[in-house]
C-alpha cells in the first residue's frame, strides 16, 4: 500500500511539473531512511517491532492522530518511509546508508541498532552531512570517542544501563561475593562488562570476578558457555545478549537450570517476556534500557502507543519499538522547534540540528533529555526489577528507578573515568 501511494505520489509531482504548476520542495513529502533489522535472528525481537513502531508513528502522524503533537507530519509536511535490512554487518549497512542518500534522496535517517553498525555509520553521516538519528545502538563509544554535527541517538546509552544494573545488584544482593557475566565480543558487550564490573568494584569493593563467558555475536550454541557459568559457581550473572542471541541462549539455559541456580541481570531482558515467558524464573532481573516496555510511564501519550501497537501488531511493544517511537518523536520536536524559532516553513538542515541540540522532548517513554555528547546524546532514568510469576503470569517486582544524575557521566567526561572517580559529579 505505501508502495503504491509513494508511485502515485510520484506521477502526480511529474503531471504537475508538465502542466507547469510549481511543486515547491516545501510541499514534497520529507523522505526518511529508516535502519533497522528485517531478516536474520535480530529481526523478530528487534527489528520487526521497531518497523512496526515506525510504520505505526507515520501514519498516525501524517492523520495528525498522536496526543499532544498536532501539526501532521512533520510540522504540516507529510513523512514517507524508506527502510534498508540492517542484516549483513557494518560495511553493508555503510553502503546501504550512502545509497539512501545518493540514491534514494533521503532527507534524514534513522536507524540503527547493532553498535557495531552505530559506530560504522555516524562518521559517514558526518562526511556526508545528513541529519541522522541513532535510535537504538548502545555504545558509549559514540560520543567519547568523538564529536558529531549532523548525529544524535535519542535514547540512554551501555553506561547508563549497566550502572543502573550495578546499583540494583549492590541492593538486591547485600552480601555478594562472586558474580559472573556472559557478554557478546564486540563493542556493546565490551562496554557493557566493563562498566558493569568497574561500578561493582565501586559499589561492592569485596565482591569477585568468578568467570565472563564472550561469545561471538550471532554464535547460536551456548553450551559451553552454560557450562562454564554453572561450574563458576557465581551468585548471580550480568547478561548482556540480546535479540536472537540472547533466546537461543536462555533456551539452551533453561533445561540445565542456569537462571534458577544463577539469578540474571539481562539487560535486554524486556524483548523476552513475552515471546520466551516460560523459560525466565522467577528472580530474573530485567532491564528494558530506558523507561520503555513495562516501565513506560502511564501517560497519555504511551496508554495511546501501547494501544495502537497492540492492535496493529497483535503484540506487545519491546524497548526497540520504545526507542524507534522515541527517535521518530525527538526528530518531529526539533524539525517543528526550527520552524517555529527560524519562522521557516522548511527548516534547513543546520537549523533543525541547532534546535536539536540540548533539547528536551516528550516522548512514549516520558521525557528524553539531550544533554551529554554536546547536546547529542540523551539521558533518561533506567529501571529494573525482578520477576515474580502470578498464576503463570510474568510480574515485575522491586522495581527501582535509577535517575540520569546517578547513572551518567558529566558532560565531557568518558564513562570509565567517571565510574572509576566514584561517580564524583
Amino acid at each position: 500500500m505505501a508502495r503504491t501511494l509513494r508511485y502515485f505520489g510520484a506521477i502526480a509531482f511529474l503531471f504537475a511539473a508538465l502542466l507547469g504548476q510549481t511543486v515547491s520542495a516545501e510541499d514534497a513529502p520529507l523522505r526518511i531512511g529508516v535502519i533497522t533489522f528485517l531478516s536474520g535472528p535480530a529481526a523478530g525481537p528487534f527489528g520487526v517491532p521497531a518497523k512496526n513502531a515506525a510504520d505505526l508513528l507515520a501514519e498516525a502522524f501524517n492523520k495528525g492522530q498522536v496526543p499532544g503533537y498536532d501539526k501532521k507530519g512533520f510540522g504540516g509536511r507529510q513523512i514517507e518511509l524508506v527502510y534498508v535490512d540492517e542484516a549483513g554487518g557494518p560495511t553493508k549497512v555503510v553502503t546501504e546508508y550512502r545509497n539512501l542518500i545518493t540514491r534514494q534522496n533521503v532527507d534524514m535517517v534513522i536507524g540503527v541498532i547493532s553498535s557495531g553498525d552505530c559506530l560504522a555509520v555516524a562518521p559517514v553521516a558526518e562526511e556526508m552531512q545528513k541529519l541522522t538519528v541513532l535510535f537504538d545502538c548502545a555504545t558509549n563509544r559514540v560520543f567519547e570517542e568523538a564529536s558529531y554535527k549532523y548525529v544524535f541517538r535519542t535514547t540512554t546509552m551501555a553506561t547508563q544501563e549497566n550502572v543502573a544494573a550495578a546499583r540494583y545488584i549492590a541492593e538486591a544482593f547485600p552480601n555478594l561475593k562472586t558474580f559472573s557475566g556472559v557478554n557478546p565480543n564486540y563493542a556493546w558487550g565490551q562496554d557493557a562488562w566493563s562498566d558493569f564490573t568497574e561500578s561493582l568494584k565501586i559499589l561492592k569493593p569485596d565482591a569477585q570476578i568468578a568467570t565472563n563467558v564472550t561469545p561471538k555475536l550471532g554464535a547460536g550454541q551456548y553450551n559451553t558457555e552454560v557450562s562454564a557459568l554453572l561450574s563458576s559457581g557465581a551468585e548471580m550473572m550480568q547478561n548482556s545478549l540480546w535479540g536472537g542471541d540472547l533466546e537461543a541462549f536462555l533456551l539452551q539455559a533453561a533445561p540445565r537450570s542456569l537462571l534458577e541456580t544463577m539469578p540474571n541481570v539481562i539487560i535486554c531482558g524486556d524483548t523476552v517476556l513475552e515471546r520466551l515467558a516460560d523459560q525466565i524464573p522467577d528472580g530474573t532481573i530485567i532491564g528494558a534500557r530506558g523507561p520503555n516496555g513495562p516501565y513506560a510511564p502511564p501517560t497519555a501519550l504511551n496508554k495511546w502507543f501501547r494501544k495502537k501497537f497492540e492492535e496493529t501488531s497483535k503484540a506487545q511493544p519491546v524497548y526497540a519499538s520504545y526507542h524507534m517511537a522515541t527517535a521518530f518523536f525527538g526528530a518531529k520536536a526539533a524539525y517543528e522547534k526550527a520552524q517555529a524559532t527560524n519562522k521557516a516553513k522548511d527548516p534547513s538542515v543546520e537549523q533543525i540540528i541547532a534546535a536539536f541540540e540540548n533539547m528536551k522532548f516528550e516522548s512514549v517513554s516520558g521525557t528524553v533529555d539531550m544533554a551529554l555528547g554536546k547536546g547529542h546524546q540523551a539521558v533518561q532514568p533506567v529501571p529494573y526489577g525482578t520477576v515474580r510469576k502470578v498464576n503463570g503470569k510474568i510480574t515485575l517486582v522491586n522495581i527501582r528507578s535509577y535517575s540520569p544524575d546517578k547513572i551518567s557521566p558529566p558532560d565531557g567526561m568518558k564513562s570509565l573515568d567517571w565510574i572509576r572517580s566514584g561517580f564524583k559529579r
